[in-house]
This record gives C-alpha cells, sequence and structure tokens, in this order.
C-alpha cells in the first residue's frame, strides 16, 4: 500500500502508477453474495449446471459491476493526512473480459490528475485495471474519481 502523506503530495504522483493489488478469489459464493445483493440473479452468473454446457470455459462468470465493486477494497493507496475519502463516481468503465467463478483477480492504478475543488479537497481521477491471473486481457478498466479532504 502506498500511503501519500498529504493532499499536496498527491500531485507528485499524476502519472505514475501508485501500484498493485494481492490477488483475491472470484469464488461462487462472493458471486452469490452479490447476486443476492443486487437482486440480479441471471442464470449467467448462478446457473453452475447450465453453464457447464451453455457458457464458454463451462463456468458462470462474474457480474461486471462486482468485479467493478472490487476496486473499494483493493485500492493500492491512501493518503492518512487526508481526513476522509468521497468516491465521486466514475467518468468511464469498460468490461472488457469476463471474470469465471474462481478466477483471482487483481487491482492496478496509477494517478491520471488532480484538482483542487472547494473545501481545500482534491479530486483525483484514478486509473484503475482489474487483471485476471493468467490472462492478458483485463476484466476491467475504468476511472474513478476519489476527493480527499483535510
Amino acid at each position: 500500500m502506498v500511503k501519500i502523506a498529504t493532499l499536496a503530495e498527491l500531485e507528485d504522483w499524476v502519472g505514475k502508477e501508485l501500484g498493485v493489488s494481492d490477488w483475491i478469489t472470484v469464488d461462487q459464493g462472493r458471486i452469490d453474495g452479490f447476486a443476492e445483493a443486487t437482486e440480479d440473479r441471471q442464470w449467467i452468473h448462478l446457473d453452475t449446471e447450465r453453464a457447464k454446457t451453455d457458457m464458454p470455459g463451462g463456468k458462470t462468470i462474474a457480474h461486471g459491476f462486482l468485479t467493478l465493486s472490487l476496486t473499494a477494497g483493493l485500492m493500492v493507496f491512501s493518503v492518512p493526512g487526508a481526513s476522509r475519502a468521497i468516491n465521486y463516481g466514475l467518468n468511464r468503465v469498460r468490461f472488457t473480459n469476463t471474470v469465471p467463478a474462481g478466477s483471482k483477480v487483481r487491482l492496478r492504478q496509477s494517478l491520471a490528475s488532480t484538482e483542487a475543488v472547494k473545501g481545500g479537497g482534491v479530486r483525483c481521477v484514478v486509473d484503475n485495471t482489474i487483471e485476471i491471473e493468467g490472462t492478458d486481457r483485463p476484466a476491467m478498466v475504468g476511472e474513478g474519481l476519489i476527493v480527499f479532504y483535510p
């Protein structure tokens, strides 16, 4: 985990990779839990028997929004000098590959830009890439926005 001590130091990281998280497993239990939380119970995520014959690779796949939501827990940097960090949203997200149940994924982050905001905060545009172990094409790429406040 990269610790950027102060809001002012964020500017020094623009254009640089912040780091890469550890691998985590996206197992069927995680997929099932996400389906229940979101009420997205499409068979491609839940029906392991049907997936054996009707899905490429014979496995269910994670929801795209599950993949996206993993970025919050896999973040590779923090700003201890900030009083709080607020998820400000997304500029763009693309789901570029499926995540079959049982796959391992990790997050790669870099800081694209920073901008001062009202209240002394700094809005950061963070490039996020969710990588799948053993695969060249990532599962997701997207720009996330985080505001850090003093």
